[in-house]
C-alpha cells in the first residue's frame, strides 16, 4: 500500500505517492480546475488515483503562516480535508507545508526550466516534498524505537 501527498491551491492540486514501501515520494500529475469551488472533478480524480495506486494514506499539506497561525488558505485547506475524508474514507494526515512551494521553485531554476512553465510542475514538485517530509518523519520515528 502507498501514501499520497497533496498540495492543495487555489485552483490547482499537485499530486505525489509514495513507493510500495513507504521510503520515497514522487511526483504523479497536477489536477487543475476552472475556480476553487470547483471541487467535484478534482476529488473524482483523487478517487482514482487512490484506487489507482492503492492509497491508504493521504497527507495533505497545511500551509500554516510562518509565525505558526492559520490563515485563509489553511481554512480552506481543512474544508478540503473534510471533503477528501468523506469521499474516500481514508485518513487524512495534515503536514506543514510552509516553504514547499519554494523548494519546488529551487528545483525547477536548477533545472533549467524557463519561468513561464513553472506552474505546469511546481504543484506537483510541492506534493513530493510534503509526502517525502512525512515519510521521514515515519522513518526517523521507526528507527528510534529500534
Amino acid at each position: 500500500m502507498r501514501i499520497m501527498g497533496l498540495d492543495y491551491g487555489s485552483k490547482t492540486v499537485g499530486v505525489a505517492v509514495s513507493d510500495s514501501l513507504g521510503l520515497t515520494a514522487r511526483g504523479v500529475e497536477t489536477i487543475w480546475r476552472k475556480s476553487e469551488s470547483k471541487l467535484r472533478q478534482t476529488l473524482a480524480r483523487i478517487e482514482a488515483l487512490v484506487e489507482e495506486y492503492q492509497v491508504e494514506t493521504i497527507v495533505l499539506g497545511f500551509p500554516k503562516n510562518m509565525d505558526d497561525t492559520i490563515g485563509d488558505r489553511a481554512v480552506k485547506t481543512l474544508e478540503f480535508k473534510e471533503a477528501l475524508v468523506n469521499r474516500t474514507g481514508l485518513v487524512v494526515v495534515m503536514e506543514d507545508e510552509r516553504l514547499t512551494t519554494a523548494a519546488a521553485k529551487d528545483v525547477l531554476i536548477a533545472e533549467g526550466i524557463k519561468k513561464q512553465d513553472y506552474k505546469k510542475s511546481i504543484d506537483m514538485i510541492a506534493a513530493g516534498f510534503i509526502l517525502q517530509g512525512y515519510l521521514d518523519e515515519i522513518y526517523a520515528k521507526q528507527r528510534k524505537r529500534h
